[in-house]
């Protein structure tokens, strides 16, 4: 009779099938990138066949490899419910996820989103990472992205979460020194704030696309914080997302009623990641945090 494969090998598995780079899942896991290349080579030889083959996106799962993450799925669904069992709370959610989400809507939503949820799931650990890109093609190593703008993804799942926009304001200062546009073509005749176009991933989130005139002079950064840092300092005219300054007298909308850009947010993982607890734990986090702020939304 054949020996049947290692339960923890097949746990690693599942956590390559999620994440997709070894080295991601030795972070994960707190070991190193040999080790987890070992013990694939260990369970594909149990096997009798690849569990896994690279592709330009990053390690896929195979048809034996499909059969047996199905397996190792129920493995951390048993092992979940013993835990559970044992530390007398039925609908605890342990283990690490990784998300990857951009700087603004991470801090003001997704930040406090995982903080209650982690303060109702001690035994969760979280990793977040902050970059403002569009939605990887590759296997990113992270369990779920929080993107935005245009989703354009076929091995994923992309998961609607909001709405917020982008609109132009500038500081109580530097409108008293400079005066304020009053149609979009006058925003040529002043500073403008906004992203490093070359190294901008999310074309909808810069100057170039906004069909904005080109400025008088401009202030880039790759940061979100720095631009609404510069435009509450004065140095011109920025297009920032409403829910960080809205509500900030150091800031006053410009053409509030003749420019703004709609800008969506979505929660995207793979079918192996949305399986996970934890992930669906994280995105019915991320949907109650949104649906209770909506007035800050759509300030």
């Amino acid at each position: 009779m054949a020996r049947l494969p290692s339960p923890d090998d097949l746990l690693i598995l599942l956590t390559v099938a999620r994440l997709g780079r070894f080295n991601a899942v030795a972070e994960t896991m707190g070991t190193t990138h040999t080790t987890i290349s070992r013990r694939i080579l260990a369970l594909d030889k149990q096997l009798g066949g690849r569990t896994l083959e690279r592709s330009p996106h990053g390690w896929e799962l195979t048809e034996l490899g499909a059969s047996a993450v199905a397996a190792a799925e129920t493995i951390e669904e048993t092992l979940g419910s013993l835990a559970a069992v044992v530390g007398q709370d039925r609908d605890a959610v342990s283990g690490m996820v990784r998300i990857s989400t951009s700087d603004g809507f991470g801090a003001e939503f997704v930040t406090p989103a995982l903080v209650r949820l982690q303060q109702r799931h001690p035994l969760l650990n979280v990793e977040m990472l902050s970059a403002t890109r569009k939605v990887s093609q590759n296997r990113s190593g992270v369990d779920l992205e929080v993107v935005v703008g245009r989703t354009d993804v076929s091995n994923a799942q992309a998961i609607f979460l909001a709405n917020y926009f982008l609109r132009l304001y500038a500081s109580p200062a530097y409108a008293a020194q400079r005066g304020l546009p009053e149609t979009p073509d006058g925003v040529g005749q002043h500073g403008f704030v906004s992203y490093v176009e070359s190294a901008l991933q999310v074309a909808e989130l810069g100057h170039r696309s906004s069909q904005l005139p080109m400025p008088k002079s401009s202030f880039q950064a790759t940061s979100i914080f720095a631009q609404v840092e510069a435009v509450r300092r004065g140095v011109g005219i920025g297009l920032l997302p409403n829910f960080m300054v809205a509500q900030n007298a150091e800031f006053i909308p410009v053409l509030p009623d003749a420019f703004q850009r709609q800008i969506p947010v979505w929660a995207v993982a793979r079918p192996e990641s949305l399986r996970s607890a934890r992930v669906q734990a994280v995105i019915a986090a991320l949907k109650e945090e949104v649906a209770a702020r909506q007035d800050l939304l759509a300030a």
